[in-house]
């Protein structure tokens, strides 16, 4: 213990931005739980699915035609500020919202938060989540 505050008497500077770091670090956790109510898994999307959600596809119209979550509709990640004008008739509704590794997704969701879509959620790891556990992917562009 008394080597202990030897080092830190004689390294101020070292031990404050230790504690800043851990308290940064803290902080950054903290707020990444307090927005993980927005995002589920594959199969927590799938009940969601079966309860009539509109899932929406925010990747490149050539990614989507390469292969999307079946039901999926395409909506460009550009398109999701003007969200509530194109999609206000499912306000109430479910809607899981994906992109390729649930990155962009979970912004897309909290932005669809901010609009008014109470029930805006993100799949977790996106569609390489989604295959991962083998579900079914469907092609083509509707």
């Amino acid at each position: 213990m008394q080597q202990l505050l030897e080092y830190a008497t004689r390294h101020p500077w070292l031990v404050s931005a230790t504690g800043l770091a851990f308290v940064m670090v803290l902080v950054y956790e903290l707020r990444a739980r307090s927005h993980a109510y927005a995002a589920v898994s594959p199969q927590e999307a799938i009940r969601l699915m079966n309860q009539h959600a509109l899932v929406l596809d925010i990747r490149s119209p050539e990614q989507y035609a390469a292969g999307h979550v079946g039901g999926a509709r395409h909506l460009p990640s550009a398109d999701i500020l003007k969200a509530a004008d194109t999609l206000k008739k499912h306000l109430g509704k479910p809607i899981v919202v994906y992109d390729e590794s649930g990155g962009l997704g979970a912004a897309a969701a909290r932005q669809l938060a901010a609009q008014g879509f109470t029930k805006a959620v993100n799949l977790r790891g996106g569609l390489a989540a989604w295959r991962a556990e083998n579900l079914p992917v469907t092609r083509g562009a509707k």
